[in-house]
C-alpha cells in the first residue's frame, strides 16, 4: 500500500534536497503526506482571458494573454522595481516585480507569448500587476482549469521561486502517484452514516475541484474529520481521567466557611456566584477530581467565589494555593484576600521572585507543617523547594498564561492530584472552550455584584479633542480618575513610544492644575510601581498608560477609560481596558478614540463595543473577525493543533456535532474495546505521535 507518511518531498519531481529543506522551515512540510494536508486558501476562475482594454483596477484576479515589450527599472535601493511593459494589442500594462529583480529579465523573453494572472490595480494612472504568475500558453488548459487553488507561500519560498503555482505542481505531481485509494481514516459506518466522501477523493478535490459542489463536500469531509478526532482525544482523556484519579472528598462546609459567610462577606452574593459555589460544592464533595473552569467579566466577583472554594478546603483539613500570572496580580490578589480574611484565624502568605532568604524560610516551613492556609504567588510556587503538608485545592487564575506543563508540575506537589479551578477574565466563546478546555467542565458568572452600573463606551473621532478634554475635566472635578491609553505594538514600537510621549505632554498642557503619571512596559518595575502607586493613592488624577494596566490594577474611584488609536486594538483587548473601570458605584465611561479613515471590519469592531457589554458576545464576533490565531490570549492558550482546514468559529455548530458523535461512541465502547472502532484508536495514536501535541489539547 502507498504510504504517503513515509516519502520524503525531496523525491518529488523538481523538488530535490535544496527546495525541501526550505519547505521544511518555512511550511513544516517533510513528507508527501505533509504536502497533501497542506490546503489552498482559496481558489479562483481561471477559465476566461481577458482583453486589456476591458481591465480595471477594481475586479478580482484575471488573466491575460500577450508579449513583453521591454523592461525598465525604477528607484535605487530598498525601494528599487523592475517594471515590464505588457501587451495583447488592445492596450498596455506595467507588470511590477520588487523582489528577484535581476533574475525576472534572463527568465522571460521579449516578444515571446505568455499567459499573465494577478490582481490589477492602478498606479499613477496606469493598470499594475504585482508579482504576477506568468506561464507559456501551451500550459494552459483552459476549460478544464476551472477553478484553480492558490496557497500561501512566504517570502523566503518566493525568493526560492517556490510560489502558489510551484506547489500546485507538486501537488499535481504527487496525486499523479497514487494508483489505487489511500488507507481510510474513518471507520465504513462513519462514511455511510454521515455522507461523507472517501479520503483520496476529498483529497484530489480540495486541491483540484471539478465543480463548486466537489469541493463543497471535500471540505465538509475533511473537516469533519479534523474536528471529530480533536473531540475523541479530548473526551477520551477527560473520560480516562475521571476513571484514574480520585479526588479528595471535601465532606463538610464547615466553621470557617461558615463565619466567613455570616461575618466577614462584604455584600451578599448574585445568583451566578451562588450557583457556581453549587456547582463546585458537588465536584469537591463527589470523590472525582475536580478540573473546573471559571468564567466570567472582569469585575464579576470571581476572586470571592475562589477564596470561598478556597476555605471548604481549609474546613476538612487541607491547604488551597492561588496561582497568577505577574507580580502585580499576585500581590494584588494577596491584599483583597488578607483584606477579605481580617479577623479571622486564617495563615495566608505571599510567594514571589522577590519574596528571598530570610522571607522566604518561615513561608516554605510553613508550607510543611501546615500553618500556612493559603498560599499565593507566581510561577515560584511550582519550584522544587516548594512542599505542601496537604495541598487540596489550587487555584490558577488567567490560565491562558500558564502551560499544561505547569499545572502538571502542581499535581505533583501530592500523593494524588488536588482539585483544580482555573479561572479567566478573558470571555472565551463556547466553540473555542469546547476546544482549548474541552476536558474541564466549565462554569460562569454571568452577572455583575449588587450597585454596578453597565459602563457607557462611546465613539470620538480625534479632531474632537477640545469637548473630550472638557468631559474629563468634569469628571475631575466631581472627584473621579481618568485613565488614558495608547497602543503600544511591537512592530512600531518606537512610533507608538513617541505617541505616548507626545500625549503624555498634550495631557500636561491640557490639565497644568492636576497631577499626571505614565506607565508603560519599557519602565523599570520601581519607576513602574511608582507611578501605578500614585494613581492607586488618589495622588495623581490622570494616568497615561500602555496596555501594561489591562490586567492588574484595581482602582474603584477611576470612571474614565479613553482608548486612543482604538482601531489599532482587538475587540477583545478593547473590551479587557474597558473593564478596569465601572469598579465603583458611580456611572463609568469608556471613549473610544480613532480617526476618520477606518475600515469596514474596524467600523464593526468599534459598533460592536458602543453597543455591548457582554464579554460572551464581544469574544464570539472577535472570534469570527479575527480568527482564533488572533485571539488576545489563545496565541499561548494551549491550541496545541494547527487546525488545516476547519475554523473554530465558522464551524461551530459542526464542531458541536462531531462532539455528540465523539460522546456516542465513547459512552458505548468505553473501553475501546469494539473491532469496528479500531481504527479510531489506530489513529488517534497516529495523531498523537505527528508534530501536533495532542497530550496538551488539555
Amino acid at each position: 500500500m502507498f504510504d504517503l507518511t513515509t516519502r520524503d518531498i525531496k523525491f518529488i519531481s523538481g523538488v530535490g534536497p535544496q527546495r525541501a529543506g526550505i519547505l521544511n522551515k518555512e511550511l513544516g512540510i517533510y513528507s508527501m503526506h505533509d504536502l497533501l494536508y497542506y490546503f489552498p486558501y482559496k481558489y479562483v476562475d481561471r477559465s476566461r482571458i481577458y482583453q486589456i482594454r476591458e481591465v480595471d483596477g477594481n475586479m478580482p484576479h484575471i488573466q491575460l494573454k500577450g508579449t513583453i515589450l521591454g523592461f525598465e527599472t525604477f528607484g535605487e535601493g530598498r525601494t528599487k522595481r523592475l517594471v515590464a511593459h505588457f501587451s495583447d494589442g488592445t492596450g498596455v500594462v506595467d507588470l511590477v516585480w520588487f523582489q528577484g529583480i535581476k533574475f525576472i529579465p534572463g527568465k522571460y523573453k521579449l516578444r515571446e507569448e505568455y499567459i499573465v494572472f494577478g490582481k490589477p490595480t492602478v498606479f499613477n494612472g496606469r493598470i499594475n500587476l504585482a508579482h504576477p504568475d506568468i506561464e507559456h500558453p501551451a500550459d494552459l488548459r483552459l476549460s478544464a482549469m476551472g477553478l484553480r487553488p492558490y496557497y500561501h507561500t512566504t517570502e523566503r519560498m518566493k525568493r526560492g521561486f517556490l510560489n502558489s503555482q510551484a506547489l500546485e505542481k507538486m501537488i499535481a505531481g504527487v496525486m499523479a502517484l497514487i494508483r489505487e485509494p489511500l488507507p481510510e481514516t474513518l471507520p465504513d459506518y462513519l462514511l455511510t452514516e454521515h455522507h461523507l466522501m472517501p479520503l483520496t477523493e476529498a483529497l484530489r478535490q480540495i486541491h483540484f475541484p471539478t465543480n463548486p459542489e466537489q469541493l463543497r463536500r471535500a471540505e465538509y469531509r475533511l473537516k469533519f474529520e479534523e474536528l471529530f478526532y480533536i473531540q475523541l482525544n479530548i473526551l477520551r482523556y477527560a473520560r480516562d481521567r475521571h476513571r484514574k484519579y480520585r479526588g479528595f472528598v471535601f465532606e463538610s462546609v464547615g466553621g470557617i466557611f461558615n463565619t466567613f459567610y455570616n461575618r466577614n462577606l462584604p455584600f451578599h452574593l448574585t445568583g451566578a456566584q451562588k450557583r457556581v459555589l453549587k456547582e463546585i460544592r458537588y465536584d469537591v464533595g463527589c470523590g472525582r477530581q475536580m478540573n473546573r473552569l471559571l468564567q466570567g467579566d472582569v469585575g464579576s466577583g470571581k476572586t470571592l467565589v475562589a477564596l470561598m472554594s478556597m476555605l471548604m478546603a481549609l474546613d476538612n483539613g487541607y491547604q488551597a494555593c492561588l496561582m497568577a500570572p505577574t507580580e502585580i496580580l499576585a500581590n494584588q490578589h494577596y491584599e483583597t484576600i488578607r483584606e477579605l480574611l481580617h479577623g479571622m484565624d486564617v495563615r495566608v502568605e505571599l510567594l514571589t521572585g522577590s519574596v528571598k532568604g530570610k522571607k522566604r524560610e518561615p513561608v516554605l516551613a510553613g508550607l510543611l507543617t501546615g500553618d500556612v492556609h493559603i498560599l499565593i504567588g507566581t510561577h515560584a510556587v511550582i519550584e522544587d523547594t516548594v512542599h505542601f503538608s496537604s495541598l487540596g485545592l489550587v487555584v490558577i487564575d488567567e490560565q491562558h498564561r500558564f502551560g499544561v506543563a505547569q499545572r502538571a508540575r502542581l499535581w505533583g506537589k501530592n500523593r494524588q492530584p488536588p482539585h483544580v479551578l482555573v479561572m479567566t477574565a478573558t470571555p472565551i466563546p463556547r466553540t473555542l472552550a469546547m476546544t482549548v478546555y474541552g476536558d474541564l467542565d466549565v462554569s460562569v458568572i454571568d452577572e455583575l455584584p449588587p450597585g454596578r452600573k453597565p459602563i457607557t463606551t462611546s465613539h470620538q473621532f480625534d479632531n474632537r479633542r477640545e469637548s473630550l478634554y472638557q468631559f474629563i475635566q468634569g469628571q475631575i472635578d466631581e472627584g473621579r480618575q481618568v485613565y488614558i491609553v495608547y497602543p503600544l505594538i511591537k512592530e512600531s514600537e518606537k512610533i507608538d513610544l513617541k505617541n505616548l510621549e507626545e500625549g503624555y505632554m498634550q495631557i500636561c498642557e491640557a490639565f497644568p492644575d492636576h497631577k499626571v503619571c505614565k506607565v508603560h512596559g519599557k519602565m523599570k518595575p520601581t519607576e513602574k510601581d511608582e507611578q501605578m502607586q500614585q494613581f492607586v493613592s488618589g495622588e495623581a488624577q490622570i494616568m497615561v498608560a500602555t496596555t501594561v494596566i489591562e490586567v492588574g490594577v484595581n482602582v474603584p474611584n477611576a470612571s474614565v477609560m479613553v482608548i486612543e488609536n482604538a482601531e489599532r486594538f482587538g475587540l477583545s483587548q478593547l473590551h479587557q481596558l474597558r473593564g478596569r473601570v465601572g469598579r465603583g458605584a458611580d456611572q463609568s465611561y469608556c471613549i473610544l478614540v480613532t480617526n476618520y479613515k477606518l475600515s469596514e471590519e474596524t467600523r464593526k469592531r468599534l459598533e460592536i463595543m458602543v453597543r455591548t457589554n457582554d464579554g460572551f458576545e464581544i469574544a464570539e464576533a472577535d472570534l469570527k473577525l479575527r480568527g482564533p490565531g488572533d485571539l488576545e490570549g489563545t496565541q499561548q492558550s494551549g491550541i496545541a493543533f494547527d487546525l488545516k482546514i476547519a475554523h473554530i468559529s465558522r464551524d461551530g455548530q459542526l464542531m458541536q456535532y462531531v462532539r455528540e458523535i465523539a460522546e456516542k461512541i465513547i459512552d458505548a465502547d468505553p473501553q475501546g474495546e469494539r473491532y469496528e472502532n479500531t481504527l479510531l484508536w489506530q489513529q488517534l495514536k497516529v495523531l498523537r505521535k505527528t508534530n501536533v501535541n495532542w497530550a496538551s489539547i488539555s
